[in-house]
């Protein structure tokens, strides 16, 4: 029977040079009680030191919660996770070389959990093959000081695949809404399952312990057997939490609508202003189609794709998705990424990504943060500051489709929109489009040899991936090819012979014309079967 204790026992139990891995992404699922525990105590005693920090998604903030409180040099060896910008203190120590940081896909991580728990060697997976993931590029590191290589390439039956090899785990911190005094654990309030099961599973098959914080604690045998996640037999200890400290997203304490516990209607969603990024919105939601499946990523996709596609009345033509769990309804954004207003059901990490890893996504919507003349993105690395590659690696390397999404310039773009037309006011001092990205986020020659159908779309222009040369289609009206596109790149792209306008329809304050455009691509679809 697990042992109820607060979070400075639960801090005192963790021992120098111990891994410990928590179930997480933002605020969601995260024990920030014992997290601030560590953190004193480390600071008063300079204990627990050289930890090795394990996890899948972002871990943190709002303002400087979450794996934040593990910033410190000395406190951390070693940092394997899938992002780590939301931790600016841990970022700091990665990037300025004072902590080994490995940045695996967060889909490898969470599945990895469960090789580690069943003792296998690891996690075989072609997910990484041409990023910055390959050991023939970077092997995931991070800086100059790490140097152990964890990944490996390896051939079965003459393809090549990643081997990501299982490592022990010390401590769980895993969270839920209630446990029993036996321990079971629900997480009814939470917006997300994650990957609390088989983190638990793989250290407590591996000697260690684990380590649970809820709101609520009830009677033996109280709790529905369907709803319990994590059984009993697998937590050694309960923390129980303020709510001040068990945030469901990193923006609010509790939602009911991202638990399940209630809907809304999607069309009172916050309309987007008429900018560029309602621009780009809408133009990367032409490549939605009927009873397709899709992911949104973080920023102008979950922001924009899901309020274009509330506010045009055709959510319910398709299905969205997040890499967490959530399935059906609409994604939300911001400080609430990750969580999902209306979902149909919400599933564990771990399983979200297996069904991804195999094809299931038809289209996946991307950021683009910096792009090259192959088609390379990057999203992961800026000026040797970390990151982090979060689903990405996972979700474009394997959905049918990619649809990146960004702003041409960055750094102080500013424009207007005058008469359905594009117009320039400030251009943006960073430049997007280089000779050659910082890191392999995502390869274009790798998506060429397997035919991937990739956009590239930005406010003022739309590229495609041919013949693995980034190659331009659309330009927004308004806008001079030779001005306002050509000189704000690195690279002269391929012009396609066929170089179109932006559709007009876009650059006005109301559009509602996406599910005419849905209706005709079944009618064409259906004209071409016959």
């Amino acid at each position: 029977m697990p042992k109820v204790i607060t979070a400075e026992q639960a801090a005192a139990l963790v021992k120098d040079g111990d891994t410990v891995a928590a179930a997480v992404a933002g605020l969601s699922g995260w024990s920030e009680e014992v997290g601030i525990e560590l953190e004193k105590k480390f600071l008063a005693t300079g204990a627990p030191n050289n930890l090795t920090f394990v996890h899948g998604a972002g871990c943190g903030n709002f303002k400087d919660k979450g794996g934040h409180h593990f910033g410190h040099v000395g406190m951390v060896k070693r940092w394997i996770g899938g992002h780590i910008g939301a931790a600016p203190g841990l970022a700091k120590l990665v990037s300025e070389n004072k902590c080994e940081g490995y940045n695996l896909p967060q889909g490898v991580i969470v599945q990895l959990y469960r090789d580690i728990a069943a003792k296998r060697p690891g996690l075989i997976t072609k997910v990484g093959l041409g990023t910055f993931i390959d050991p023939r590029i970077e092997g995931g590191k991070m800086n100059t000081i790490t140097t152990e290589d964890i990944v490996k390439v390896m051939e079965i039956d003459g393809e090549e695949f990643l081997y990501y090899k299982s490592f022990s785990i010390d401590v769980a911190l895993i969270r839920g809404t209630t446990a029993d005094e036996h321990g079971n654990l629900t997480t009814d309030r939470e917006g997300v399952a994650l990957e609390n099961l088989p983190l638990a599973q793989a250290v407590k098959n591996g000697g260690g312990i684990v380590i649970a914080q809820v709101e609520y604690l009830a009677k033996a045998n109280s709790l529905h057997p369907k709803q319990v996640q994590v059984p009993g037999v697998l937590v050694d200890y309960i923390v129980v939490g303020k709510p001040e400290n068990h945030m469901q997203t990193m923006g609010e304490y509790y939602n009911p609508i991202f638990s399940g516990d209630m809907k809304v209607a999607l069309n009172v969603l916050p309309e987007m202003a008429l900018d560029e990024r309602l621009i780009i919105a809408r133009r990367a939601a032409m490549e939605l189609s009927l009873n397709c499946i899709v992911n949104l990523g973080i920023g102008i996709p979950a922001d924009g794709i899901a309020s274009v596609a509330g506010q045009e009345g055709i959510a319910d033509m398709m299905t969205l998705t997040t890499e967490v769990g959530g399935i059906g309804g609409v994604p939300a954004g911001m400080a609430n990424f990750g969580q999902t207003y209306n979902a149909e059901m919400i599933v564990d990490q771990q399983a979200q990504f297996d069904w991804y890893d195999g094809g299931g996504i038809d289209v996946a919507f991307l950021g683009l943060a910096q792009a090259d003349k192959t088609g390379n993105i990057n999203v992961s690395k800026f000026n040797g500051r970390a990151m982090g590659c979060g689903g990405f690696v996972n979700i474009t390397q394997n959905s049918k489709k990619v649809v990146f999404c960004g702003t041409f310039t960055s750094k102080g773009l500013k424009v207007a929109i005058e008469e359905s037309m594009l117009v320039i006011k400030n251009e943006g001092s960073g430049k997007k489009f280089l000779n050659e990205v910082e890191q392999i986020t995502f390869s274009g020659p790798y998506a060429a040899k397997t035919n991937k159908p990739v956009l590239y779309i930005t406010e003022r222009a739309v590229f495609t991936l041919e013949n693995g040369e980034l190659t331009l289609i659309e330009i927004a009206p308004g806008v001079d090819l030779e001005n306002d596109i050509l000189a704000q790149m690195e690279f002269v792209p391929r012009i396609s012979p066929d170089l179109k306008l932006m559709s007009a329809e876009f650059f006005r304050p109301q559009w509602g014309n996406l599910k005419n455009i849905l209706a005709a691509k079944v009618k064409e679809q259906e004209v071409l079967c016959r």
